[in-house]
């Protein structure tokens, strides 16, 4: 008997040392970047009541842990440093963090474009019109100032005792990497000077309900009153909830092939809403920057779902993603001209998306106003006579035919509404329009197909975005910050 209690004391105390000791979430570990310029928080668990101490960099914050046993500080802002440094965090026990880092860091989210990772970049041998094309970025990618964080549904939200969760973005850690997220990181590096990391959560197949919270759904202005569909906070609990506050610069987003399928327009455009709300609100920052990539073609029209599509679905699904961007500090790039198999749902060059990507943060977020980071974006069209005038933004130092040859992907109609193709001639900074059976033209449409892959650039070699200058939604949809 005496054996037995003294074995049960020993288990029960045990259990109670285990419990006091400082465990921090899995995001904090060794070899993190931290985000420069914003206030840091380092939180975690330990007994209730035990006093945390966390230093960094010259820095010392102490609290005291809650009656649940949660403790947070917040670190003053850091300017980047390639430096390693290390953060030490000291209760009952003490846990030191090495080789940390402070500069950009990035969430990228979505479904398997997303998470399409280097070891599959590093298979594709056809080579489009699109340089360069590293393939073998594998064999060389060394820089210790670009680290890596890959989300684990099943293991995000434990503990891990090791604090091993981030890598050099560099050998079997890259291979199983997200593509767009590292050369989208190669880029920001490149061009900042300064530490990136990147942390990419994504899941092959999800659709964006997922990526929400239920609750946020819930008290959104579009569904409050109806139940969504497609399993609500299924990600968003493990995979997004305990990333959450780690300080970030914004998020990148590649989704909506899964949305599309179900042929989706303005819900979609109402969910991204929710979804970019809700998460800013979750990292408190209603500014935070959301960029992400408008789906490439696919014949959708010849999938065997339950669901038929028309070779328009696409087109109209892509309007629904554009339409966001009426939500404040938001981008998106276009992906007509990477695909060169339309069967594959994968396009391959996931470093061209990953540098259209950079672009756009470098632009918005970094300030860099000498890029230019779009293709041409349809404006205004005005009908003198037989032909339409059409102005665009985004012309960079012009417009052009990519390859040359006669625009492709006009289609144009009069007031019968029968849209035939349309001769399209580039006037300075306009695109002029016209066709011989239009008297008087009424609409215009741009790559209006899903196999469309126009030769319409501006100088700088960007795509443009397709558009219909009759679309029926674009008064349906407005954003209000809710």
């Amino acid at each position: 008997m005496m054996k037995r209690f003294i074995s049960c004391v020993i288990i029960a105390l045990s259990a109670f040392s285990a419990k006091a000791e400082i465990v921090l979430p899995r995001i904090l570990g060794h070899g993190m970047v931290l985000q420069r310029n914003k206030p840091l928080p380092v939180w975690g668990t330990a007994a209730a009541g035990e006093r945390v101490s966390v230093q960094f960099k010259g820095q010392e914050r102490k609290t005291v842990a809650d009656a649940a046993g949660n403790w947070k500080v917040v670190l003053d802002p850091l300017e980047a440093s390639a430096v390693p440094a290390s953060l030490t965090i000291t209760g009952t026990n003490t846990v030191q963090l090495n080789d940390i880092l402070v500069g950009e860091v990035w969430l990228c989210s979505g479904q398997s474009n997303m998470e399409y990772t280097m070891r599959k970049n590093s298979k594709i041998t056809r080579r489009p019109a699109i340089e360069p094309n590293p393939v073998d970025e594998l064999q060389y990618a060394k820089n210790p100032n670009i680290r890596i964080f890959l989300v684990n549904r099943k293991e995000l939200a434990k503990p891990d005792p090791r604090h091993k969760g981030w890598s050099v973005a560099r050998d079997s850690a890259l291979r199983s990497f997200s593509a767009a997220a590292y050369f989208f990181a190669k880029e920001v590096n490149g061009k900042l000077n300064v530490p990136v990391g990147m942390i990419s959560s994504a899941i092959p197949g999800s659709a964006l309900e997922p990526w929400v919270s239920a609750e946020a759904f819930s008290q959104s202005r579009y569904f409050k009153d109806e139940k969504v569909g497609n399993d609500p906070g299924k990600f968003y609990e493990p995979m997004i909830k305990p990333l959450v506050p780690f300080a970030l610069a914004g998020f990148l987003w590649y989704q909506g092939e899964t949305n599309c399928f179900l042929n989706e327009r303005i819900t979609y455009t109402q969910k991204m809403e929710v979804l970019i709300n809700s998460w800013r609100k979750a990292w408190s920052d209603e500014k935070m920057p959301f960029y992400y990539v408008q789906i490439a073609p696919f014949k959708y029209s010849e999938s065997k779902g339950k669901i038929q599509l028309t070779k328009e679905a696409l087109p109209e699904f892509r309007e629904a993603q554009a339409m966001a961007l009426k939500i404040p500090n938001t981008g998106m790039i276009e992906t007509t001209d990477l695909v060169d198999n339309l069967d594959d749902i994968h396009p391959g060059f996931k470093w061209e998306i990953g540098r259209r990507l950079a672009l756009v943060a470098l632009y918005k977020t970094y300030g860099f106003k000498d890029l230019v980071a779009s293709g041409p974006v349809f404006k205004k069209m005005k009908v003198k006579g037989r032909k339409a005038h059409l102005s665009f933004a985004s012309s960079g130092s012009g417009l052009i035919s990519k390859d040359g040859k006669p625009l492709t992907g006009f289609i144009i109609a009069g007031k019968d509404g029968k849209f035939v193709t349309a001769t399209a001639e580039i006037k300075r900074d306009k695109l002029v329009l016209s066709s011989a059976t239009v008297n008087k033209p009424v609409a215009v449409r741009f790559a209006w197909e899903e196999t469309a892959q126009p030769n319409f650039y501006n100088k700088e070699g960007l795509p443009a975005q397709p558009f219909r200058t009759d679309n029926p939604l674009i008064k349906q949809y407005s954003y209000s910050k809710q």
